[in-house]
């Protein structure tokens, strides 16, 4: 479906449909990649021509010395299985977390959270690494270190051309940074897409308010796949994946368990909403970054 308030509604047609894929991954590669597949060819025979999966798609290692011992390089064995499904079943894939060694492996002993996005020829067209790394203590319910293990990104990606719309590429922890969201959205991008694996706790408390004010302040559709349930004996992830409009109304969202939601993206309802409050136009970069420095 597609949202909004509805004296601004776009005009009806045939719009791009995307869809939005929900798993609980474990240690299992094979099993993970079984259900990740499963649902990308039932997206495809729905019509969808992009199909969204999580951070942590591949796997969610039980600790730190499995999560490092299980990941790959782009060029390994799991992303080529994932390169010939996006071939087989003529999608865009947006792999929103893989557990990736990259070429300083042999000396950092670190791995990257990055975001692959292929084309439906199978071709690797944008790779965006995790800027923002999850360091959060809060006292007996969540502690995470992903800098304890990770490589941060170096730089933003600029938005990709899919038949949906440009994409902006983020991972989970950065939809608490604005910033970053801005930025994409003055570099062209029309969607956001936050893949995550949010805790139940910070999920309950922050989730959909996060990805509804992503999308407000950014005028984009914010599409963002949660990993779900218990992934291992010391982890259970929120879920709740969903897509919202660039008015702010949650348009899909997934039930609990594993699944997929759908929407479509209505890029004439989201230009008419920046020419209605064009706030891209309003912004005072003369002002921003200046609090309390002496005038130029």
């Amino acid at each position: 479906p597609t949202g909004g308030a509805p004296t601004m509604e776009g005009p009806r047609g045939l719009k791009p449909l995307v869809a939005v894929g929900q798993v609980t991954s474990t240690p299992d590669k094979e099993l993970n990649f079984a259900a990740c597949a499963g649902l990308v060819r039932e997206a495809a025979e729905r019509g969808a021509c992009l199909v969204f999966l999580p951070e942590g798609f591949d796997y969610i290692g039980s600790d730190t010395a499995q999560t490092l011992s299980l990941a790959e390089g782009l060029d390994g064995d799991l992303m080529g299985r994932y390169v010939k499904l996006a071939k087989e079943c003529g999608v865009w894939l947006s792999l929103g977390g893989f557990h990736e060694r990259g070429h300083d492996w042999p000396t950092t002993r670190r791995i990257y959270n990055c975001h692959a996005l292929l084309d439906p020829a199978g071709n690797l067209v944008a790779t965006y690494r995790k800027t923002h790394l999850c360091d959060v203590e809060l006292e007996g319910r969540v502690s995470m270190k992903e800098s304890s293990f990770t490589n941060p990104g170096t730089e933003i990606v600029a938005p990709v051309d899919t038949p949906a719309g440009k994409l902006g590429l983020s991972i989970c922890y950065d939809l608490r940074f604005p910033e970053i969201s801005l930025a994409l959205r003055r570099a062209g991008a029309e969607i956001l897409t936050y893949p995550s694996a949010f805790t139940i706790p910070t999920g309950s408390a922050h989730w959909e308010v996060l990805l509804r004010a992503r999308a407000i302040e950014s005028q984009c559709y914010v599409v963002a796949a949660a990993q779900t349930g218990q992934n291992h004996e010391r982890r259970t992830s929120y879920g709740h994946s969903l897509v919202v409009d660039p008015w702010g109304t949650v348009v899909a969202q997934c039930r609990e368990g594993t699944g997929l939601c759908y929407a479509e993206i209505d890029l004439a309802y989201l230009h008419r909403v920046r020419r209605e409050i064009p706030v891209q136009a309003h912004r005072r970069h003369d002002l921003y970054g200046t609090v309390g420095l002496p005038p130029a």
